[in-house]
């Protein structure tokens, strides 16, 4: 069993940075990868940000990149998403999630929010204009 939990969102205003954070409740060598989703008032959970734990490799969604970026402290045992230039489109509840499925996929395969075993309690980002 994998307990994750997620800290760091809040209100901001458009144009600001928010750092969220997720901790593992195991080591996060025994997890294959971590992922950011969100899910917006009225809308599907959709793919935000993700990482293959072996390697490091790093996936986003089209409205992430070049304005988020995860990362991880392994002796944390802690992955972050950095979000910068936060628009009002960015609002909805960030979870975080840990898949345990070690194998070879494709880049797809992280965007895929069923491929995940775990998932965190959620943290809200609301963004104001």
């Amino acid at each position: 069993q994998v307990q994750l939990v997620e800290s760091g969102g809040g209100l901001v205003q458009a144009g600001d940075s928010v750092r969220l954070s997720c901790v593992a409740s195991v080591r996060t060598f025994r997890l294959y990868a971590m992922g950011w989703f969100r899910q917006a008032p009225g809308k599907e959970r959709e793919f935000v940000s993700a990482m293959k734990w072996s390697t490091g490799s790093t996936y986003y969604a089209d409205s992430a990149k070049g304005r988020f970026t995860i990362s991880r402290d392994n002796a944390k045992n802690t992955v972050y998403l950095q979000m910068n230039s936060l628009q009002p489109e960015d609002t909805a509840v960030y979870y975080c999630a840990a898949d345990t499925n070690f194998g070879h996929y494709s880049s797809a395969y992280y965007a895929t929010s069923r491929e995940y075993d775990y998932w965190g309690q959620g943290t809200q980002v609301t963004v104001s204009s």
